[in-house]
Protein backbone atom coordinates (compact mmCIF):
# COMPACT_ATOMS: atom_id res chain seq x y z
CA UNK A 1 0.00 0.00 0.00
CA UNK A 2 1.57 3.09 -1.08
CA UNK A 3 1.46 6.26 2.23
CA UNK A 4 0.38 9.45 1.35
CA UNK A 5 2.09 12.36 2.47
CA UNK A 6 1.04 15.74 4.48
CA UNK A 7 2.45 17.25 0.90
CA UNK A 8 4.58 17.13 -1.29
CA UNK A 9 6.34 19.53 0.27
CA UNK A 10 5.97 18.07 4.08
CA UNK A 11 7.79 14.83 3.71
CA UNK A 12 5.60 12.41 6.19
CA UNK A 13 4.65 9.43 5.44
CA UNK A 14 0.69 9.27 6.60
CA UNK A 15 -1.28 5.85 5.53
CA UNK A 16 -4.81 7.36 5.83
CA UNK A 17 -5.01 11.76 5.95
CA UNK A 18 -6.98 13.49 8.42
CA UNK A 19 -10.27 14.88 7.51
CA UNK A 20 -9.97 18.39 5.27
CA UNK A 21 -11.12 22.03 6.89
CA UNK A 22 -12.18 24.98 4.85
CA UNK A 23 -9.21 26.81 2.73
CA UNK A 24 -8.56 29.31 4.90
CA UNK A 25 -7.60 26.63 7.74
CA UNK A 26 -5.86 24.41 5.08
CA UNK A 27 -3.63 27.72 4.08
CA UNK A 28 -2.89 28.23 7.84
CA UNK A 29 -1.81 24.76 8.72
CA UNK A 30 0.22 24.60 5.48
CA UNK A 31 1.99 27.97 6.76
CA UNK A 32 2.67 25.95 10.34
CA UNK A 33 3.74 22.57 8.81
CA UNK A 34 6.15 24.70 6.58
CA UNK A 35 7.66 26.52 9.52
CA UNK A 36 8.16 23.24 11.46
CA UNK A 37 9.89 21.31 7.91
CA UNK A 38 11.93 24.34 6.77
CA UNK A 39 14.05 23.76 10.41
CA UNK A 40 14.78 20.21 9.27
CA UNK A 41 18.48 20.00 7.44
CA UNK A 42 18.57 18.59 4.03
CA UNK A 43 20.67 15.95 5.59
CA UNK A 44 18.50 14.58 8.07
CA UNK A 45 15.17 13.93 5.21
CA UNK A 46 14.68 10.69 4.49
CA UNK A 47 15.60 9.41 0.70
CA UNK A 48 11.61 10.27 -0.94
CA UNK A 49 11.71 6.48 -1.68
CA UNK A 50 11.03 5.55 1.46
CA UNK A 51 8.10 8.42 2.39
CA UNK A 52 6.42 7.07 -0.85
CA UNK A 53 6.83 3.73 -0.23
CA UNK A 54 7.16 2.50 3.35
CA UNK A 55 7.72 -1.25 4.71
CA UNK A 56 4.69 -1.45 7.47
CA UNK A 57 7.17 -2.16 9.78
CA UNK A 58 9.70 1.13 10.05
CA UNK A 59 11.56 0.78 13.32
CA UNK A 60 14.61 -0.59 11.46
CA UNK A 61 14.67 2.58 9.48
CA UNK A 62 16.72 4.58 11.55
CA UNK A 63 19.37 1.94 11.97
CA UNK A 64 19.75 1.38 8.04
CA UNK A 65 18.81 5.31 6.27
CA UNK A 66 22.52 6.33 7.24
CA UNK A 67 21.66 9.31 9.41
CA UNK A 68 22.84 8.59 12.13
CA UNK A 69 26.77 7.82 13.21
CA UNK A 70 27.27 4.43 15.02
CA UNK A 71 27.91 6.42 17.83
CA UNK A 72 24.76 8.14 17.57
CA UNK A 73 23.05 4.74 17.20
CA UNK A 74 24.83 2.89 20.06
CA UNK A 75 23.52 6.16 22.09
CA UNK A 76 19.80 6.01 21.35
CA UNK A 77 19.98 2.09 21.54
CA UNK A 78 22.20 0.87 23.94
CA UNK A 79 20.99 3.19 26.96
CA UNK A 80 17.54 3.62 29.00
CA UNK A 81 17.23 6.84 30.97
CA UNK A 82 19.25 5.74 34.17
CA UNK A 83 22.01 4.32 32.15
CA UNK A 84 22.50 8.13 29.87
CA UNK A 85 22.43 9.20 33.28
CA UNK A 86 25.56 7.44 34.65
CA UNK A 87 27.30 7.93 31.19
CA UNK A 88 27.23 11.27 31.20
CA UNK A 89 27.76 11.73 34.93
CA UNK A 90 30.68 9.81 34.59
CA UNK A 91 31.85 11.75 31.10
CA UNK A 92 31.59 8.67 29.38
CA UNK A 93 28.63 10.69 26.63
CA UNK A 94 28.18 13.96 26.72
CA UNK A 95 25.55 15.75 27.36
CA UNK A 96 25.94 17.44 23.54
CA UNK A 97 26.68 14.06 21.88
CA UNK A 98 23.21 12.43 23.61
CA UNK A 99 21.19 15.24 22.63
CA UNK A 100 22.67 15.33 19.03
CA UNK A 101 21.95 11.94 18.68
CA UNK A 102 18.39 11.81 20.01
CA UNK A 103 17.14 15.02 17.77
CA UNK A 104 18.26 13.46 14.87
CA UNK A 105 16.67 10.23 15.49
CA UNK A 106 13.56 11.94 16.64
CA UNK A 107 13.06 13.49 13.53
CA UNK A 108 13.89 10.51 11.82
CA UNK A 109 10.85 8.88 13.68
CA UNK A 110 8.41 11.92 12.89
CA UNK A 111 9.11 11.42 8.89
CA UNK A 112 8.10 7.78 9.28
CA UNK A 113 5.26 7.89 11.89
CA UNK A 114 4.25 11.87 12.52
CA UNK A 115 4.99 11.75 15.87
CA UNK A 116 6.16 15.52 16.89
CA UNK A 117 4.55 18.60 17.16
CA UNK A 118 7.82 20.83 17.92
CA UNK A 119 11.75 20.12 17.41
CA UNK A 120 13.79 22.64 18.80
CA UNK A 121 17.54 21.27 18.46
CA UNK A 122 19.14 24.34 18.66
CA UNK A 123 18.12 24.99 22.16
CA UNK A 124 18.47 21.84 23.04
CA UNK A 125 22.03 21.28 22.18
CA UNK A 126 22.59 24.80 23.19
CA UNK A 127 21.48 23.73 26.92
CA UNK A 128 23.33 20.48 26.78
CA UNK A 129 26.34 22.83 25.91
CA UNK A 130 25.85 24.64 29.29
CA UNK A 131 25.46 21.01 30.99
CA UNK A 132 28.65 19.76 29.69
CA UNK A 133 30.73 23.37 30.61
CA UNK A 134 28.59 23.15 34.48
CA UNK A 135 30.00 19.68 34.52
CA UNK A 136 33.94 20.73 33.34
CA UNK A 137 33.76 23.77 35.93
CA UNK A 138 32.57 22.11 39.13
CA UNK A 139 32.77 18.62 38.55
CA UNK A 140 29.34 17.23 39.42
CA UNK A 141 25.87 17.00 37.81
CA UNK A 142 22.96 19.90 38.93
CA UNK A 143 21.03 17.34 38.95
CA UNK A 144 20.17 13.50 38.29
CA UNK A 145 18.64 14.24 35.61
CA UNK A 146 22.02 16.11 33.91
CA UNK A 147 22.12 16.13 30.31
CA UNK A 148 19.03 13.80 29.53
CA UNK A 149 16.85 14.13 26.79
CA UNK A 150 12.85 14.19 27.95
CA UNK A 151 10.19 14.38 25.55
CA UNK A 152 6.97 16.08 26.29
CA UNK A 153 3.62 16.04 25.47
CA UNK A 154 2.32 18.88 23.30
CA UNK A 155 -0.07 20.50 25.79
CA UNK A 156 2.30 20.78 28.66
CA UNK A 157 3.93 24.22 28.57
CA UNK A 158 7.47 24.65 28.18
CA UNK A 159 9.06 28.29 27.92
CA UNK A 160 9.79 29.54 24.76
CA UNK A 161 7.73 26.71 23.08
CA UNK A 162 3.85 26.28 22.02
CA UNK A 163 1.20 24.30 23.23
CA UNK A 164 -2.66 23.16 21.98
CA UNK A 165 -5.31 20.93 23.65
CA UNK A 166 -5.03 19.37 19.93
CA UNK A 167 -7.10 21.59 17.65
CA UNK A 168 -5.41 24.77 15.45
CA UNK A 169 -7.83 27.48 17.51
CA UNK A 170 -5.71 26.24 21.33
CA UNK A 171 -2.86 27.23 19.90
CA UNK A 172 -0.71 29.11 22.63
CA UNK A 173 3.19 30.61 23.25
CA UNK A 174 4.26 29.67 26.71
CA UNK A 175 6.44 32.05 28.20
CA UNK A 176 7.15 29.61 31.44
CA UNK A 177 7.69 25.99 32.74
CA UNK A 178 4.88 24.75 34.01
CA UNK A 179 5.40 23.24 37.34
CA UNK A 180 6.68 19.63 36.54
CA UNK A 181 8.72 21.01 33.62
CA UNK A 182 10.43 23.07 36.04
CA UNK A 183 11.29 20.44 38.48
CA UNK A 184 12.85 18.13 35.40
CA UNK A 185 14.67 21.64 34.28
CA UNK A 186 16.60 22.16 37.43
CA UNK A 187 17.32 18.03 37.74
CA UNK A 188 19.11 18.81 34.65
CA UNK A 189 16.80 16.84 31.89
CA UNK A 190 17.22 18.44 28.01
CA UNK A 191 14.19 19.39 26.24
CA UNK A 192 14.05 18.81 22.71
CA UNK A 193 10.59 17.61 21.38
CA UNK A 194 6.98 18.32 21.66
CA UNK A 195 4.41 15.16 20.58
CA UNK A 196 1.51 14.51 18.76
CA UNK A 197 -1.74 14.21 20.51
CA UNK A 198 -5.39 14.25 19.36
CA UNK A 199 -7.87 16.38 18.80
CA UNK A 200 -9.37 18.02 21.75
CA UNK A 201 -7.01 15.18 23.51
CA UNK A 202 -9.87 12.83 24.26
CA UNK A 203 -9.10 10.21 21.54
CA UNK A 204 -7.06 6.95 21.75
CA UNK A 205 -6.17 7.86 18.32
CA UNK A 206 -3.34 10.93 18.14
CA UNK A 207 -4.72 12.29 14.94
CA UNK A 208 -4.55 16.34 15.23
CA UNK A 209 -3.56 19.52 12.91
CA UNK A 210 -0.30 18.05 12.67
CA UNK A 211 -1.35 15.02 11.23
CA UNK A 212 -1.96 11.05 12.31
CA UNK A 213 0.87 9.56 14.44
CA UNK A 214 1.62 5.90 12.80
CA UNK A 215 2.26 2.87 14.63
CA UNK A 216 5.91 2.06 13.97
CA UNK A 217 5.51 -1.47 14.07
CA UNK A 218 2.35 -1.60 11.59
CA UNK A 219 1.76 1.97 10.04
CA UNK A 220 -1.50 1.08 9.18
CA UNK A 221 -2.31 1.25 12.64
CA UNK A 222 -3.05 3.84 15.11
CA UNK A 223 -0.29 4.49 17.98
CA UNK A 224 -2.96 5.11 20.38
CA UNK A 225 -3.69 8.13 22.80
CA UNK A 226 -4.53 10.68 23.78
CA UNK A 227 -0.12 10.35 24.47
CA UNK A 228 0.23 8.43 21.09
CA UNK A 229 2.73 10.24 19.68
CA UNK A 230 5.26 9.82 22.84
CA UNK A 231 4.57 6.04 22.64
CA UNK A 232 5.62 6.34 18.57
CA UNK A 233 8.66 8.43 19.87
CA UNK A 234 9.87 6.15 22.52
CA UNK A 235 9.45 2.94 20.54
CA UNK A 236 11.41 4.21 17.29
CA UNK A 237 14.05 4.99 20.14
CA UNK A 238 14.06 8.99 19.55
CA UNK A 239 13.09 9.32 23.56
CA UNK A 240 14.74 7.30 26.10
CA UNK A 241 11.62 8.72 28.54
CA UNK A 242 8.81 10.83 28.18
CA UNK A 243 6.04 12.36 30.00
CA UNK A 244 2.32 11.74 29.68
CA UNK A 245 -1.02 12.13 30.43
CA UNK A 246 -4.30 10.29 31.41
CA UNK A 247 -8.28 10.31 31.83
CA UNK A 248 -9.29 7.56 30.11
CA UNK A 249 -6.30 5.55 28.64
CA UNK A 250 -4.19 7.91 26.96
CA UNK A 251 -0.63 7.05 28.53
CA UNK A 252 -1.58 3.11 29.04
CA UNK A 253 -3.41 2.88 25.46
CA UNK A 254 -0.23 3.92 23.64
CA UNK A 255 1.91 2.26 25.51
CA UNK A 256 0.06 -1.27 25.08
CA UNK A 257 -0.02 -0.26 21.30
CA UNK A 258 3.62 0.56 21.08
CA UNK A 259 5.34 -2.37 23.51
CA UNK A 260 6.62 0.84 26.12
CA UNK A 261 6.42 1.10 29.52
CA UNK A 262 3.71 3.54 30.89
CA UNK A 263 2.42 4.75 34.80
CA UNK A 264 -0.42 6.29 35.05
CA UNK A 265 -0.58 7.58 38.97
CA UNK A 266 -3.06 8.20 41.22
CA UNK A 267 -4.40 11.51 40.96
CA UNK A 268 -3.14 14.35 42.59
CA UNK A 269 0.29 12.68 43.15
CA UNK A 270 2.37 14.25 40.75
CA UNK A 271 2.24 18.00 39.35
CA UNK A 272 0.01 18.95 36.66
CA UNK A 273 -0.52 22.42 37.64
CA UNK A 274 -0.13 24.36 34.09
CA UNK A 275 -0.47 21.62 31.83
CA UNK A 276 -4.02 23.11 30.06
CA UNK A 277 -4.52 26.43 29.75
CA UNK A 278 -7.76 26.19 30.89
CA UNK A 279 -9.66 24.06 33.22
CA UNK A 280 -11.14 20.70 31.40
CA UNK A 281 -14.87 20.28 32.74
CA UNK A 282 -13.88 16.45 32.73
CA UNK A 283 -12.34 16.71 36.40
CA UNK A 284 -15.69 18.13 37.72
CA UNK A 285 -15.83 14.10 38.25
CA UNK A 286 -13.23 12.38 36.02
CA UNK A 287 -9.55 13.22 37.12
CA UNK A 288 -6.21 12.98 35.14
CA UNK A 289 -3.42 11.65 36.32
CA UNK A 290 0.68 11.88 34.94
CA UNK A 291 3.09 9.94 34.74
CA UNK A 292 6.29 8.34 32.47
CA UNK A 293 6.31 6.62 29.31
CA UNK A 294 9.68 5.08 29.06
CA UNK A 295 11.88 1.92 27.84
CA UNK A 296 12.67 0.33 31.46
CA UNK A 297 10.96 -0.40 34.78
CA UNK A 298 13.90 1.71 36.60
CA UNK A 299 12.84 4.40 34.29
CA UNK A 300 9.57 4.64 35.41
CA UNK A 301 10.76 4.64 39.44
CA UNK A 302 13.63 7.11 38.63
CA UNK A 303 11.12 9.67 37.14
CA UNK A 304 9.13 9.44 40.13
CA UNK A 305 12.00 9.28 42.44
CA UNK A 306 13.13 12.95 40.44
CA UNK A 307 9.57 14.31 40.69
CA UNK A 308 8.78 13.55 44.05
CA UNK A 309 12.59 14.31 45.30
CA UNK A 310 11.25 18.05 44.45
CA UNK A 311 8.16 18.10 47.10
CA UNK A 312 6.04 19.25 44.41
CA UNK A 313 3.24 19.14 47.35
CA UNK A 314 5.15 22.20 49.11
CA UNK A 315 3.80 24.32 45.95
CA UNK A 316 0.61 22.43 44.89
CA UNK A 317 -1.48 22.34 48.28
CA UNK A 318 -3.83 19.71 46.02
CA UNK A 319 -0.98 17.17 45.72
CA UNK A 320 -0.64 14.43 48.55
CA UNK A 321 2.61 14.20 50.21
CA UNK A 322 3.08 10.64 49.84
CA UNK A 323 6.85 9.42 50.05
CA UNK A 324 7.75 7.51 47.25
CA UNK A 325 9.62 3.67 47.92
CA UNK A 326 8.47 2.36 44.31
CA UNK A 327 11.06 -0.42 43.43
CA UNK A 328 12.22 -0.68 46.50
CA UNK A 329 8.77 -0.92 48.34
CA UNK A 330 8.51 -4.22 50.16
CA UNK A 331 6.23 -7.18 48.49
CA UNK A 332 3.81 -9.46 50.04
CA UNK A 333 4.40 -12.67 50.37
CA UNK A 334 2.31 -14.88 48.88
CA UNK A 335 1.51 -11.34 46.70
CA UNK A 336 -2.34 -12.26 44.84
CA UNK A 337 -2.87 -11.75 41.43
CA UNK A 338 -6.25 -11.91 40.00
CA UNK A 339 -6.62 -11.74 36.18
CA UNK A 340 -8.63 -10.27 34.45
CA UNK A 341 -9.49 -12.38 31.24
CA UNK A 342 -12.22 -10.16 30.16
CA UNK A 343 -14.31 -7.53 31.49
CA UNK A 344 -17.88 -9.51 31.29
CA UNK A 345 -18.38 -6.69 28.36
CA UNK A 346 -16.40 -7.18 25.88
CA UNK A 347 -13.93 -10.72 24.95
CA UNK A 348 -10.40 -9.31 24.16
CA UNK A 349 -9.11 -9.92 20.59
CA UNK A 350 -7.20 -12.99 20.11
CA UNK A 351 -3.52 -11.91 20.79
CA UNK A 352 -4.70 -10.46 24.02
CA UNK A 353 -5.93 -13.53 24.99
CA UNK A 354 -2.66 -15.26 24.19
CA UNK A 355 -0.87 -12.64 26.43
CA UNK A 356 -2.83 -13.13 29.35
CA UNK A 357 -2.24 -17.05 29.02
CA UNK A 358 0.92 -16.43 28.85
CA UNK A 359 0.84 -14.22 31.71
CA UNK A 360 -0.86 -17.16 33.25
CA UNK A 361 1.21 -19.73 32.48
CA UNK A 362 4.37 -18.04 34.04
CA UNK A 363 2.57 -16.62 37.21
CA UNK A 364 1.21 -20.63 37.99
CA UNK A 365 4.14 -22.29 37.79
CA UNK A 366 4.40 -24.54 41.03
CA UNK A 367 8.41 -23.15 41.63
CA UNK A 368 6.61 -19.65 42.28
CA UNK A 369 3.59 -20.61 44.81
CA UNK A 370 5.47 -19.19 48.04
CA UNK A 371 5.75 -15.63 46.01
CA UNK A 372 2.57 -15.30 44.13
CA UNK A 373 -1.13 -17.01 44.20
CA UNK A 374 -3.24 -16.50 40.83
CA UNK A 375 -6.62 -15.97 40.76
CA UNK A 376 -9.29 -15.05 38.17
CA UNK A 377 -10.42 -11.43 38.84
CA UNK A 378 -14.27 -9.80 37.20
CA UNK A 379 -14.20 -6.21 37.71
CA UNK A 380 -17.81 -4.71 39.22
CA UNK A 381 -20.14 -3.76 36.81
CA UNK A 382 -17.96 -2.45 34.21
CA UNK A 383 -20.74 -1.60 31.80
CA UNK A 384 -21.76 1.08 34.04
CA UNK A 385 -18.39 2.55 34.83
CA UNK A 386 -18.01 3.04 30.74
CA UNK A 387 -21.84 4.22 30.33
CA UNK A 388 -21.34 7.01 32.91
CA UNK A 389 -17.65 8.13 32.20
CA UNK A 390 -18.29 9.07 28.79
CA UNK A 391 -20.93 11.28 30.01
CA UNK A 392 -18.78 12.73 32.40
CA UNK A 393 -16.31 13.64 30.46
CA UNK A 394 -18.50 16.46 28.82
CA UNK A 395 -20.63 17.89 31.50
CA UNK A 396 -21.47 20.51 28.31
CA UNK A 397 -22.01 17.72 25.28
CA UNK A 398 -18.83 18.73 24.07
CA UNK A 399 -20.24 22.05 22.76
CA UNK A 400 -17.21 23.93 24.59
CA UNK A 401 -14.75 21.92 22.63
CA UNK A 402 -16.74 21.72 19.02
CA UNK A 403 -17.20 25.31 18.61
CA UNK A 404 -13.48 25.76 19.70
CA UNK A 405 -12.01 23.31 16.78
CA UNK A 406 -15.16 24.98 13.96
CA UNK A 407 -13.93 28.53 15.00
CA UNK A 408 -10.72 28.00 12.98
CA UNK A 409 -12.46 26.19 9.97
CA UNK A 410 -10.78 23.16 11.09
CA UNK A 411 -13.24 19.70 10.62
CA UNK A 412 -14.27 17.84 13.52
CA UNK A 413 -12.39 14.74 13.03
CA UNK A 414 -14.46 11.19 13.66
CA UNK A 415 -12.86 9.87 17.12
CA UNK A 416 -14.12 13.11 18.26
CA UNK A 417 -17.55 13.40 17.34
CA UNK A 418 -17.73 9.94 18.61
CA UNK A 419 -16.53 10.03 22.17
CA UNK A 420 -18.75 13.08 22.69
CA UNK A 421 -22.08 11.96 21.48
CA UNK A 422 -23.55 9.97 24.52
CA UNK A 423 -23.61 13.43 26.24
CA UNK A 424 -24.76 15.48 23.36
CA UNK A 425 -28.61 14.79 24.06
CA UNK A 426 -27.99 15.97 27.51
CA UNK A 427 -26.57 19.68 26.09
CA UNK A 428 -25.26 21.44 28.91
CA UNK A 429 -25.97 20.67 32.08
CA UNK A 430 -26.01 22.11 35.36
CA UNK A 431 -24.39 22.10 38.35
CA UNK A 432 -27.01 20.09 40.29
CA UNK A 433 -26.52 17.59 37.59
CA UNK A 434 -22.99 17.65 37.81
CA UNK A 435 -23.25 16.64 41.65
CA UNK A 436 -25.65 13.97 40.58
CA UNK A 437 -22.90 12.73 38.42
CA UNK A 438 -20.68 13.06 41.62
CA UNK A 439 -22.74 10.89 43.87
CA UNK A 440 -23.13 8.53 41.39
CA UNK A 441 -19.42 7.88 40.47
CA UNK A 442 -18.60 7.89 43.99
CA UNK A 443 -21.47 5.37 45.05
CA UNK A 444 -19.36 3.31 42.26
CA UNK A 445 -16.56 3.23 43.63
CA UNK A 446 -17.27 2.35 47.03
CA UNK A 447 -19.33 -0.64 45.14
CA UNK A 448 -16.41 -1.58 43.25
CA UNK A 449 -13.93 -0.94 46.23
CA UNK A 450 -15.99 -3.20 48.19
CA UNK A 451 -15.86 -6.05 45.16
CA UNK A 452 -11.95 -5.96 44.73
CA UNK A 453 -11.61 -6.65 48.77
CA UNK A 454 -14.37 -9.33 48.58
CA UNK A 455 -12.37 -11.10 45.43
CA UNK A 456 -9.25 -10.75 47.96
CA UNK A 457 -6.80 -9.19 45.32
CA UNK A 458 -3.62 -7.18 45.52
CA UNK A 459 -3.36 -6.46 42.23
CA UNK A 460 -4.95 -7.02 39.11
CA UNK A 461 -3.27 -8.03 35.46
CA UNK A 462 -5.45 -7.86 32.68
CA UNK A 463 -5.81 -6.12 29.08
CA UNK A 464 -4.97 -2.62 28.51
CA UNK A 465 -7.33 -2.36 25.45
CA UNK A 466 -9.80 -4.43 23.67
CA UNK A 467 -6.75 -5.90 21.29
CA UNK A 468 -3.41 -4.90 19.49
CA UNK A 469 -3.19 -1.68 18.18
CA UNK A 470 -6.63 -0.52 16.26
CA UNK A 471 -6.66 0.19 12.82
CA UNK A 472 -7.08 4.16 12.27
CA UNK A 473 -10.51 5.67 13.42
CA UNK A 474 -11.74 2.46 15.29
CA UNK A 475 -10.55 3.24 18.64
CA UNK A 476 -13.86 3.31 20.06
CA UNK A 477 -13.74 1.28 23.18
CA UNK A 478 -11.58 2.35 25.85
CA UNK A 479 -13.57 0.34 28.73
CA UNK A 480 -10.29 -1.80 29.90
CA UNK A 481 -8.32 1.06 30.82
CA UNK A 482 -11.19 4.26 31.77
CA UNK A 483 -12.38 1.98 34.08
CA UNK A 484 -9.76 2.39 36.07
CA UNK A 485 -9.57 6.00 35.72
CA UNK A 486 -13.06 6.30 37.16
CA UNK A 487 -12.55 4.64 40.10
CA UNK A 488 -8.71 6.65 40.25
CA UNK A 489 -6.77 3.42 40.85
CA UNK A 490 -2.89 3.40 39.36
CA UNK A 491 -1.55 1.63 36.68
CA UNK A 492 1.24 0.68 34.70
CA UNK A 493 1.17 -0.75 31.22
CA UNK A 494 4.32 -3.48 30.34
CA UNK A 495 5.23 -4.97 27.11
CA UNK A 496 4.93 -8.83 27.07
CA UNK A 497 6.91 -10.88 24.40
CA UNK A 498 3.46 -11.06 22.31
CA UNK A 499 2.91 -10.18 18.70
CA UNK A 500 0.06 -9.90 16.89
CA UNK A 501 -0.38 -12.02 13.82
CA UNK A 502 -2.85 -13.01 11.03
CA UNK A 503 -2.62 -16.82 12.28
CA UNK A 504 -4.24 -15.81 15.55
CA UNK A 505 -7.67 -16.68 15.57
CA UNK A 506 -11.25 -16.67 17.70
CA UNK A 507 -11.88 -19.31 19.21
CA UNK A 508 -14.47 -21.86 17.53
CA UNK A 509 -16.77 -21.49 20.70
CA UNK A 510 -16.84 -18.02 20.95
CA UNK A 511 -20.12 -15.93 22.17
CA UNK A 512 -20.26 -12.44 22.30
CA UNK A 513 -20.72 -10.82 25.55
CA UNK A 514 -22.61 -7.83 24.05
CA UNK A 515 -23.31 -5.94 20.52
CA UNK A 516 -20.23 -3.93 21.43
CA UNK A 517 -18.17 -7.73 22.08
CA UNK A 518 -19.32 -8.61 18.54
CA UNK A 519 -18.88 -5.44 17.02
CA UNK A 520 -14.60 -5.92 18.40
CA UNK A 521 -14.51 -9.23 16.95
CA UNK A 522 -16.06 -7.63 13.74
CA UNK A 523 -12.86 -4.96 13.37
CA UNK A 524 -10.68 -8.05 14.04
CA UNK A 525 -11.87 -9.92 11.25
CA UNK A 526 -11.85 -6.88 9.02
CA UNK A 527 -7.92 -5.75 9.80
CA UNK A 528 -4.54 -6.64 9.46
CA UNK A 529 -2.61 -6.23 12.40
CA UNK A 530 0.40 -8.15 12.07
CA UNK A 531 3.64 -7.30 14.03
CA UNK A 532 1.38 -5.16 16.23
CA UNK A 533 3.23 -5.70 20.21
CA UNK A 534 0.67 -6.32 23.24
CA UNK A 535 1.25 -5.13 26.49
CA UNK A 536 -0.63 -5.99 29.40
CA UNK A 537 -1.52 -3.64 32.61
CA UNK A 538 -1.07 -4.21 36.26
CA UNK A 539 -3.50 -2.68 38.64
CA UNK A 540 -3.28 -1.48 42.32
CA UNK A 541 -6.04 0.04 44.64
CA UNK A 542 -6.01 3.96 44.88
CA UNK A 543 -3.20 5.99 46.45
CA UNK A 544 -0.99 2.15 46.50
CA UNK A 545 1.28 3.29 43.59
CA UNK A 546 4.68 2.02 45.94
CA UNK A 547 2.62 -1.43 46.73
CA UNK A 548 2.37 -1.16 42.53
CA UNK A 549 5.81 -0.83 42.19
CA UNK A 550 6.45 -3.66 44.96
CA UNK A 551 4.19 -5.64 43.12
CA UNK A 552 6.17 -4.78 39.23
CA UNK A 553 9.38 -5.97 40.73
CA UNK A 554 8.20 -9.20 41.67
CA UNK A 555 6.53 -9.57 38.18
CA UNK A 556 10.23 -8.16 36.74
CA UNK A 557 11.50 -11.20 37.81
CA UNK A 558 8.72 -13.96 37.26
CA UNK A 559 7.82 -12.41 33.45
CA UNK A 560 11.66 -11.40 32.75
CA UNK A 561 10.69 -8.05 31.99
CA UNK A 562 13.30 -5.45 30.97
Amino acid sequence: MTATTTSTKFPVVQTKPIPTGSPGYEQKRADLLKTFYDKIPAEYLLPREIIDNPPTNVTDIPRTCGILTADELAITVDYDAFSLAEAIASRKLTSVDVATAFCKRAIIAHQLTCCLTQWFMDTALEQARKLDEYLATHGKTIGPLHGVPISIKEHMPIAGTFSSGGYFGSIKKDDQDCHMMRILREAGAVFYVKTNQPQTIMHLESDSHWGRVLNPYNIHLSAGGSTGGEAALIAMKGSALGVGTDIGGSVRGPSAFCGVYGFKSTSYYLPQEGFLATPFPAELNVLCSTGPMCRSLRDMDFFMNVVLAAKPFRLDPRLVPIPWTGLSSPAKRPLKFGLMFNDGVIQPQPPVQKAMEWARSQLSDPKHADIVQVKKFRPFDPAQAWSKIRRMYWPDGGAAAKDGIEAAGEPVHPLSEWIWKDAVPFGHVTATDVSTMRGERDKYRLEFAKDWAAQDVDVVIGPAFVGPACAHDTAFYWNYTSLFNFVDYPGVVFPTPIKSSSSDRYDTGYTPLSDNCKHVKQLWEEGNFDEAPIGLQVIAPKYHDNELFGALLQLKELLNLP
